[in-house]
């Protein structure tokens, strides 16, 4: 199963050149041949995963048969199997949502296995090194695909993005640079037993660099300015994909590079490495809460959104505890699975109605049952209501803040919990308990999903001919994305605590101080 784990890099490089190869004389192939290599990805990604859980131990592979620390690992252990089978399935699941939503281009197929293949190396990568190529990797496949979009709008987004990501991937790669100064190494698990006895300025400038790099991917306020342009004004299908895994990863890379590099032992003995990233997170909290209640837009009220969750993530990584860090994962895990849904469903919603200002979501109950519902579901659990991953993530974290005795940080997921729920309250009483005024409908936006062909039910608001309603209809696709969505948001939360013994043994390990 070792030998398995450059697959899940290689396989997606793969599909991008044959997609790109044949797609080009032969347009209709490139949704299938993206589809199948995504498909093989998750089939590939969950067994590994499965083999980890189910031994207890991790997996590593030395790249061309390099021993580490001279050549690349790459390592799958209990942290990181639960990421690598996430970004896969949401890969795929985007992918169904893309089929009749668009965009319906090579170049769009072709970026779209590039970012899963930069996803996937920035998942299982041993080494410094070799993460900053896969940021890369990763941060060019999602400055294209915001492109994609088919007006100016998108085009500025994209290039603010890779302005902003530029500078985030040129401080990361500083500090790998002065780590390796202070250590002629590397490779991760070397790099933490090298700079426990190197220089501590060296240390805690390259821990600082690192960090800032990260947390501008990561998209933590005052670096996420990005972030909102890039989200709202990419195709919807492309909003959906990078808003639920490209800063989820960097999320995850912050956590992997602290724990496994600089190690919990770094961490609280600094004099600034634990505050840094307390104040970081507690101000993207905030900060990212109140911006989002200020939106007319859903999709920047939808972005705004993510730099308060993400601040939570961080939050319990730095805490550093046992509760905190399983309220990362898990809160990492759900926002990835609810923020993804919320983005599709607005993307779908807009297709039924043009809605995409908090205005426009008068009446959408009526008009789009099924796809009001299941938005209404996952924003009560981003929210935090029992029993939804959203409620069980925040629980663990704000338990390691008061384990912690951290108690700004637990006033501060309070606090969050109450500006999430206004904003997200204020779209659930629009959409059923107000009447739309509405009076014609648009099939598709500059930022929109196109027209389609099923309907989603519900009642008709724009005509009396029962042939034609007048509206445009997401896709049976469309609607089975975002309501699985919606019913793993409410299910994932009772299973955490089925997966939290199969965390043990890793969290175990990166902890130990």
């Amino acid at each position: 199963m070792n030998e398995l784990l450059p697959l899940l890099v290689a396989i997606p490089l793969l599909g991008a050149a044959l997609t790109l190869a044949a797609g080009f004389a032969f347009e209709r192939l490139g949704w299938p041949l993206c589809f199948l290599t995504s498909l093989v990805h998750v089939g590939l990604a969950t067994a590994i995963a499965g083999t980890v859980y189910a031994s207890g131990s991790p997996l590593d592979h030395g790249v061309g048969g390099f021993a580490p620390p001279f050549g690349i690992e790459l390592v799958v252990d209990g942290f990181n199997a639960a990421v690598i089978v996430l970004v896969s399935a949401i890969a795929v699941s985007v992918l169904v949502y893309a089929r009749r939503a668009g965009p319906h281009s090579v170049p769009f197929y072709t970026g779209y296995l590039l970012l899963l293949a930069g996803l996937s190396g920035m998942t299982i990568t041993g080494d410094m090194f070799n993460l900053y190529v896969f940021l890369e990797i990763t941060g060019l496949a999602a400055y294209a695909l915001v492109a994609t979009g088919d007006d100016g709008r998108a085009a500025v987004g994209a290039l603010k993005y890779l302005l902003v990501g530029t500078v985030g991937a040129s401080l990361f790669l500083l500090g790998i640079g002065y780590a390796f100064i202070a250590t002629g190494t590397l490779n991760m698990a070397d790099l933490a037993t090298k700079l426990a006895t190197a220089d501590p300025t060296l240390v805690g400038a390259s821990f600082a660099l690192v960090a800032t790099g990260l947390a501008v991917k990561t998209a933590l306020f005052p670096l996420h300015t990005w972030q909102p342009e890039a989200y709202a004004s990419a195709p919807d299908s492309v909003s959906g994909l990078i808003a639920a895994l490209v800063s989820t990863v960097s999320a995850y890379a912050l956590a992997r590079v602290t724990f496994s590099v600089y190690t919990v032992d770094f961490l609280t003995s600094s004099a600034f490495a634990q505050e840094f990233l307390l104040a970081l997170a507690a101000l993207s909290i905030v900060a990212g809460s109140v911006l989002a209640v200020m939106q007319t837009e859903i999709k920047r009220m939808l972005a705004y959104s993510s730099v308060s969750q993400f601040g939570l993530v961080v939050a319990g990584v730095a805490i550093a505890n046992e509760a905190a860090v399983t309220g990362s994962l898990v809160h990492l895990v759900g926002h990835a699975v609810m923020k993804g849904g919320l983005f599709l469903a607005a993307g779908a919603l807009a297709t039924v109605a043009g809605a995409r200002t908090v205005d426009e979501y008068d009446g959408l109950g009526a008009r789009a049952p099924l796809l009001s519902a299941a938005f209404a579901v996952l924003s009560l659990s981003m929210v935090g209501v029992p029993p939804a991953v959203g409620f069980v993530g925040k629980w663990y974290i704000a338990l390691g803040a008061i384990q912690a005795e951290s108690w700004p940080i637990a006033v501060v997921i309070l606090v969050s919990t109450l500006l999430t729920l206004a904003y997200f309250l204020r779209l659930i009483e629009r959409m059923y308990f107000r009447t739309s005024t509405t009076t014609e409908t648009t099939s598709s936006s500059a930022t929109g999903t196109g027209t389609a062909a099923v309907a989603d039910g519900g009642d008709d608001a724009t005509t009396d001919d029962p042939t034609d309603d007048g509206l445009a209809h997401p896709s049976p696709g469309m609607i089975a994305v975002v309501v699985v969505a919606a019913l793993l948001a409410v299910t994932l939360g009772p299973l955490v605590s089925t997966f939290e013994p199969l965390l043990e043994p890793t969290l175990e390990i990166l902890l130990q101080q």
